[in-house]
């Protein structure tokens, strides 16, 4: 039977349907705060809500209560949130998210999907500011990529994983009518079949970009039947705790058991990941973070259903181009985004030792490495303009790290920008830095082959633009890659590329330039990691994302006679 909450958003969900087999360019929501309805109340009123967190505990009503915990501190001020959140038994937790999956997974798919498009509408009418708030004094992000790309864009990828989720589901008929002769006689059988959840899913949500990979996964789980404990990050808890506590009362609400949702909250000192990721009922474990913790879970996590995002050195093919200033700068916006804080920001440049080809002529490749230099330098040197792309670093161990290679790039390469601090205009004591640019060979691959995360980039000198490709597509193999960025003017190099990447299993974009950031990954668009090289085992989104979530179960019996058959 069809749900009152689907009927108010089935407009909706079947143009999310239908523009997920398109792939076209959609979205409900408005992609600026300025054009979101009553901005001018919404946003103070957001802002205050996050203002009236600050320094208290945060009431979540969830089972198994031992104690609280909270260790987040602004990149913005430096200074702690002095929030306090509940810290659960875990077992409770596994225990009471079990007991509250049994009417969930009894109510029809159709049902679910209307109360889980219902949760993204409140979070998006109730809490969008908050969580905008949060997401910047958590992950450091801008306010414009925290309203869009935390906001808006990751409520788009939830429906996007309802919409594969019902489609997955919707090819599991519940009934059938068989018939077949053995002998003499003829065997007529019902069968019924069911989706049956797998059980748990815990989700670990990453520091800098929370909600965009947790809500489309808490979805998916949650639409075909199975329950979530979320897992937040210890320095960016709290735009998933208001996740969790919107999605408990609009399931609450809905006439479900709200431990259908709950957060598992840990510390850097005491982390729980690798209890969780082993608990035994642990069912599904979806994981956005570090490639060595992820790696991890993928290697123990069994018998339990693993999806991964992790980390790999993005990478760019300079071979030739029609504007060299313009693909220039497009990379240096790209790269400068949220201070490369992003899986898919542009890391390594590879580029020929004879340069990079123009309507003008030949571009030597020192030259090439010093305009990008000059590019993103522009970026950093403007603090307003720095503001909006670079924001803030999440953690003080990024800006280790940049010393770190700031120090190595000595022995290894020439460093040609000089990362530092730049002032916020509006918060005079944040965390920031620009880039650190290093020019080196493909000698020096230890310099440059993993992800060095944050405001890091390096510039390869390789022999050809032959072997730049090779280079290219061979470190996203060995050491993982989610997006790869192209510039050339030859077509048949374009081809060439297209397929080793497609090998490589990194989506590649050829030839952009202009204001759309050169990573912006579009909703109901663009699939979002491959799940074939080490950066990651799935895409957002994709049946594979949502199918095994679920498995199929069946009973059978013989068949009542109709009105035309005898009886035995």
């Amino acid at each position: 039977m069809s749900s009152a909450l689907f009927e108010k958003h089935r407009s909706r969900f079947e143009r999310a349907q239908q523009v997920c087999r398109v792939r076209d360019c959609w979205s409900p929501f408005p992609d600026m705060p300025a054009k979101y309805p009553d901005a001018a109340a919404a946003q103070p009123r957001g802002a205050a809500a996050f203002g009236a967190q600050l320094g208290r505990a945060f009431e979540l009503d969830q089972p198994g209560r031992i104690g609280q915990l909270g260790q987040e501190c602004s990149p913005y001020t430096q200074q702690p949130l002095g929030i306090a959140y509940p810290q659960a038994d875990i077992d409770v937790l596994f225990h009471a998210a079990r007991h509250a999956m049994r009417g969930w997974a009894a109510a029809s798919p159709q049902h679910r999907v209307g109360v889980l498009m219902e949760a993204l509408d409140v979070l998006y009418r109730e809490h969008l500011f908050e969580i905008q708030q949060a997401v910047m004094h958590t992950a450091g992000q801008s306010a414009n990529m925290a309203y869009a790309g935390s906001g808006v864009n990751a409520l788009d990828r939830g429906i996007e994983a309802l919409v594969y989720a019902a489609q997955a589901l919707q090819a599991v008929t519940p009934h059938a009518r068989w018939e077949r002769r053995f002998g003499a006689a003829q065997i007529v059988l019902e069968k019924s079949y069911r989706a049956t959840p797998r059980g748990v899913a815990v989700c670990f949500a990453c520091a800098t970009f929370p909600t965009w990979n947790a809500w489309p996964s808490m979805l998916a789980s949650l639409a075909t039947g199975n329950a979530v404990i979320v897992k937040p990050h210890p320095g960016s808890v709290l735009p998933m705790a208001i996740t969790v506590r919107a999605l408990r009362r609009v399931l609450d609400a809905a006439g479900f058991d709200p431990n259908l949702v709950t957060l598992a909250v840990d510390s850097v000192e005491a982390p729980l990941g690798k209890r969780l990721v082993q608990h035994p009922a642990t069912a599904i474990v979806d994981f956005t973070g570090s490639a060595a913790f992820g790696q991890w879970v993928e290697r123990n996590a069994h018998p339990a259903l693993v999806f991964t995002e992790t980390s790999g050195c993005n990478t760019v093919v300079l071979e030739s181009t029609d504007d060299l200033d313009a693909a220039l700068r497009a990379l240096a916006t790209t790269m400068c985004m949220f201070s490369a804080q992003m899986c898919t920001s542009p890391q390594n440049v590879y580029v020929p030792r004879g340069g990079v080809a123009t309507p003008g002529g030949q571009v030597p490749f020192d030259e090439v490495s010093e305009r990008l230099a000059e590019a993103i330098d522009a970026v950093g040197n403007e603090p307003k303009k720095a503001a909006m792309i670079l924001a803030a670093i999440q953690s003080p161990s990024t800006l280790a790290l940049i010393d770190q290679m700031r120090s190595a790039a000595g022995r290894s390469g020439r460093v040609l920008l000089e990362p530092q601090p730049y002032v916020h205009p509006d918060f005079a004591n944040a965390r920031t830095s620009t880039p650190l640019l290093v020019q080196t060979s493909t000698r020096h691959g230890e310099l440059y082959r993993e992800e060095r995360f944050g405001p890091m980039g390096f510039v390869i000198e390789c022999e050809d633009a032959d072997d730049a490709l090779t280079q290219a597509t061979n470190d996203v193999q060995r050491h993982g890659g989610l997006t790869a960025f192209l510039y050339s003017r030859d077509e048949c190099f374009i081809s060439q590329a297209e397929a080793a990447y497609a090998q490589a299993g990194a989506q590649l974009t050829i030839n952009l330039s202009g204001p759309m950031p050169l990573n912006f990954a579009a909703a109901y668009s663009d699939y979002h990691v491959t799940g074939l090289n080490p950066a990651g085992n799935a895409s957002l989104t994709d049946l594979a994302f949502v199918a095994g979530r679920f498995r199929i179960t069946q009973s059978r019996r013989p068949a009542a006679p109709t009105a035309q058959e005898p009886t035995a």
